[in-house]
C-alpha cells in the first residue's frame, strides 16, 4: 500500500483543521467555587501537546489523584482536575522529566494515520529545547498556582 507522509506544519491552515492537530489548556480554578471561574490559563500549543504525550507526562502524572468524568485521570480528549495539595508532587515529576530529556535529540514522531480513502501518516517534528522551555513555564505556572492555593483543570 502506498502511504502518503505528511509532516504537520503549524503555519498551514489546512493542517490546523486536521483532527490530529491537538492543543490544550491548563486553567487555575478553585474546586470549592459554586460557579466555574478560571483565574488564569496556560495554553498548550500543538507542538508541546504532542511532546507532552510523546515524553510520557500523562503516564507519569497518572500517579497523582486526578478527578475526571471518565475516571481515566489525565488523558487525551478529557477534562481532569488536580487538587492544590498535589501540585508540589506534580512539579517533582516535571523536574524529573525535564532532567531526562536530551535537548540535542530532535525527533520526528508519528501522530496518527488512516487507510481510507487513501493511506496517510501524520508526523510532527519535536524540538526538545522548545518542550523543555514549555516545561519550565508549566513548572512556574504550577508553583504559582500552589502558592495561591488554586487547583488545576486540564483540558486535553
Amino acid at each position: 500500500m502506498n502511504v502518503q507522509h505528511i509532516l504537520i506544519d503549524d503555519n498551514s491552515p489546512i493542517h490546523r483543521e486536521l483532527s490530529i492537530y491537538r492543543t490544550g489548556t491548563i486553567n487555575r480554578v478553585r474546586l470549592q467555587d459554586t460557579s466555574y471561574k478560571a483565574y488564569g490559563t496556560l495554553e498548550i500549543d500543538a507542538h508541546n501537546y504532542a511532546a507532552f504525550f510523546h515524553y510520557g507526562l500523562p503516564e507519569l502524572l497518572s500517579n497523582l489523584p486526578f478527578i475526571s468524568e471518565s475516571g481515566n485521570g489525565l488523558d487525551s480528549w478529557d477534562e481532569a482536575f488536580l487538587h492544590t495539595s498535589s501540585l508540589g508532587s506534580m512539579n517533582t515529576i516535571i523536574d524529573e522529566r525535564m532532567a531526562s530529556i536530551d535537548p540535542e535529540h530532535h525527533e520526528t514522531i508519528l501522530l496518527g494515520w488512516h487507510d481510507q480513502p487513501v493511506g496517510v501518516a501524520y508526523f510532527r517534528d519535536i524540538d526538545p529545547r522548545r518542550f523543555i522551555e514549555f516545561l519550565g513555564t508549566l513548572r512556574k505556572f504550577v508553583e504559582e498556582s500552589s502558592e495561591e492555593k488554586y487547583d488545576l483543570e486540564f483540558i486535553l
